[in-house]
């Protein structure tokens, strides 16, 4: 016969499975229906008959054949005696309520792993128990216990968990803390971004909370497994330890004893308040225990599926909390806080979350430690990695817990335990500060995914704690540097060295305004700036609101070549005329550039650079030959421009002259033509006339040779001395014009006293 028992049992923590079994939410807004208290039901468990088991063997056999029951959404096992547990298999399925189908069969774990300290004066552990099951809204279980030899645990019973859809309290309760979502003040303020949503299909957390935050802060990289902790002294074996050791702690500080609570090294998370979950508050009877820091925070997860909704998480931790008080007999729900998969934090056991509050969580080491349990199992192969928002979101509130007493969460602090939890004896052990369940106790919590992830947790918590205030680019591509100035045609590309733990976000900053928001995780971005000069400078926003800044890098956009505000134009230049006929000419041009002149260079007749202030070029060439002569300017971003003339030089002897007055014609190889017209009498002319646009008088200069004067097309224009050290084919005199026409030049005779001598060798002009 099956027994129903409406059990009111007190109760601590235990590692909670959750199978969701077809059907609607459980959790429906408190706003849409009236508020329905949670309950538990238990049904007795008897003897299963021989050859009904389906075992062999010498074992005992416990069950409950398939029945209707009420509404329920957790369950668990429980029996009359905490000292003892089952050595065998728990197995349930379940009637869901919305289809009527039977789940498949579905182990529990038979042992609950998350337990108060011992002798806690609030948490008493009044029967043995297994971990609780999720399987969502039901009406109908079946139960099988089996055990490995002759005998289980008297007073077997199924514990059926209706979490009810919670009750929201509008005044402030006895056990403390805010109603609503809270973010306490940390050490620095910052404003969080929305968390992300689950898919459409999934309905939305209760109607008038806050959306839960997913924080802000540099992505949790999935870390390499690496082995558990080892405290020292090393572990023992592990064993069933007592459900009420006879080691009593020492006593504990009362909220009316506690200090003010400092402000923490890293900025307040947002937290789901008990308020928001839909505590029963009336279950909490005594007050919390308090330590006197939080030393250490243990990881843990609930364990079973991780299909459930997120929009089940408050339905999911009221059932904990039922299953906690009124099956295990604990003062309130063991952890101190509990995360889900959308990255979701819960204000867990009551107290204040940021007072040092004693949780059931880690036997032996609860004191001085706050436990964060993630809903849902990542043991097995088939588990899921645990979620990025979920793995930021303990970070971020492992960083504030941890910084409100200072500490750091990448180093390791001593814990000390009382009394033997089957994996230590008393003594002070080191830890992590931030560590697995594992680490303090002999279980497979948190799993073996989420533990892995333990060193890239420590790592982000780390960055919320101590965030970077410096930061330089490894580069600017795209563009040209120039002295401290970079110069760019088109878009530029910003480089970083690999993101620091602190950043969750970058900014490219254009003259103080944002122009781009790299992914978090980039190590470059592109930008394409306007024509111009521009203060460009890379921001990385720290996980906590604070800001470190490159320095500010001048680059100039530059989309126009460089102009010649003069064209190349060719002259003859003084100098000396070769016998066989080379003529000194100059190349000249003035080039610009709107942002800065990189490169000048003449490209024809001759391959040369010059300075880029360069605006002439002394060169010389061959009479009667046609020649290119070109310029090129560039920029500082590659834009070329090249200018070019083609001009031919030619020269005159001096026979081809019309001349006035007295002349002699002297001989030599020194002499252009090999001969030369010198005079001394005054006034004797000299006239050359050419087509051409620039041309120079070839003399021969000596100390005896004296002045003339210049005439160009009958108008007196220069007047020459040609007294110096002896030279021959020597151009004295120029003159250019912007084309090219027919001119005459003539040389008058001044007749200088004492040197009154002037040679004309001929004329040199281009074309």
């Amino acid at each position: 016969m099956i027994v129903a028992l409406s059990t009111v049992v007190p109760v601590a923590a235990a590692a909670v499975a959750f199978v969701v079994v077809g059907g609607p939410s459980s959790s429906a807004s408190p706003a849409a229906q009236p508020p329905t208290p949670g309950q538990v039901n238990t049904l007795v468990l008897r003897d299963v008959p021989s050859g009904q088991s389906g075992g062999s063997g010498k074992q005992a056999v416990q069950g409950l054949p398939a029945a209707t029951t009420k509404p329920f959404s957790l369950l668990g096992v429980s029996w009359d005696n905490a000292r003892e547990a089952i050595d065998g298999a728990v197995e349930v399925r379940t009637r869901a309520t919305a289809s009527g189908t039977w789940s498949s069969w579905r182990p529990v774990e038979a042992e609950s792993d998350d337990l108060p300290d011992a002798g806690s004066k609030t948490d008493r552990q009044t029967r043995g128990a297994t971990a609780p099951l999720w399987v969502g809204p039901s009406n109908g279980v079946e139960v099988r216990v089996t055990g490995k030899g002759a005998t289980l645990p008297r007073g077997l019973r199924v514990e059926l968990v209706d979490p009810g859809n919670g009750t929201r309290k509008t005044g402030v309760r006895a056990a403390g803390g805010q109603l609503g979502d809270v973010t306490l003040a940390g050490a620095v303020s910052t404003t969080e971004p929305d968390a992300p949503s689950e898919p459409a299909s999934e309905p939305s957390p209760s109607a008038g909370d806050v959306a839960p935050v997913e924080p802000a802060t540099t992505p949790v990289a999935t870390p390499t497994p690496t082995p558990p902790a080892s405290p020292s002294p090393s572990a023992t074996p592990k064993t069933t330890p007592s459900a009420t050791p006879k080691a009593t702690p020492t006593p504990t500080p009362t909220a009316k004893a506690l200090a003010a609570t400092s402000a923490s090294t890293a900025p307040s998370p947002t937290i789901k308040t008990r308020a928001s979950w839909g505590a029963d508050e009336k279950l909490v009877t005594d007050p919390p225990e308090y330590a006197p820091t939080v030393k250490a925070v243990f990881v843990h997860h609930t364990d079973g599926v991780n299909t459930y909704s997120c929009a089940d998480s408050p339905s999911i931790i009221r059932g904990i909390m039922l299953y906690h008080v009124r099956t295990n007999g604990w003062n309130d729900i063991g952890y101190n806080f509990l995360v889900d998969k959308c990255g979701t934090i819960f204000e867990g056991r009551a107290g204040g979350i940021d007072k040092p509050v004693i949780g059931a969580h880690t036997l032996g080491f609860n004191t001085s430690s706050t436990g964060i349990a993630l809903l849902g199992s990542f043991n097995e192969t088939s588990d899921p990695a645990p979620t990025k928002a979920a793995l930021d979101s303990i970070a971020k509130l492992a960083a504030w817990k941890l910084g409100l007493a200072g500490g750091n969460p990448t180093g390791k602090t001593p814990m000390t335990i009382t009394a033997d939890n089957g994996k230590f004896k008393p003594g002070t052990y080191s830890f992590n500060t931030i560590s697995g369940h594992r680490d303090g106790y002999a279980t497979a919590c948190p799993g073996t995914k989420l533990y892995a992830a333990l060193p890239g947790i420590r790592t982000a918590a780390k960055a919320w704690t101590t965030p970077v205030t410096s930061l330089s680019l490894t580069g600017i591509t795209g563009a040209t540097k120039v002295g401290s100035t970079y110069y760019t045609k088109g878009a530029v590309s910003l480089g970083w060295a690999a993101r620091n733990a602190a950043f969750w976000k970058y900014e490219v900053v254009v003259d103080g305004k944002v122009v781009a928001s790299p992914y978090p995780w980039a190590t470059s971005a592109s930008v394409t700036l306007a024509t111009g000069s521009h203060k460009v400078q890379l921001r990385a926003v720290n996980i906590n609101g604070t800001t470190a800044t490159s320095p500010t890098y001048t680059v100039v956009m530059d989309k126009t070549a460089p102009v010649f505000s003069t064209a190349a134009y060719l002259n003859i230049r003084p100098g000396t005329v070769s016998t066989t006929n080379v003529v000194p000419v100059g190349l000249h041009w003035k080039a610009t550039d709107n942002a800065l002149l990189r490169t000048m260079k003449i490209a024809s007749p001759s391959k040369v650079t010059l300075a880029t202030t360069a605006t002439s070029w002394a060169s010389s060439v061959k009479t009667q030959a046609s020649t290119v002569w070109s310029v090129t300017a560039g920029d500082a971003v590659g834009y070329t421009k090249t200018s070019s003339v083609t001009r031919t030089a030619a020269v005159a002897y001096e026979s081809y002259s019309s001349r006035t007055g007295t002349w002699t014609k002297s001989n030599s190889t020194s002499y252009l033509g090999g001969s030369i017209l010198s005079s001394t009498a005054k006034n004797a002319t000299a006239s050359y006339t050419f087509t051409g646009r620039s041309v120079g008088l070839i003399v021969r200069r000596a100390s005896n040779t004296g002045v003339f004067y210049v005439y160009v097309d009958g108008v007196k224009t220069s007047t020459v001395d040609s007294k110096g050290g002896t030279s021959y084919r020597n151009i004295i005199w120029t003159k250019s014009w912007t084309t090219s026409a027919k001119h005459t030049i003539k040389i008058v005779v001044a007749g200088t006293a004492g040197r009154a001598t002037v040679a004309t060798d001929g004329i040199a002009y281009i074309k």
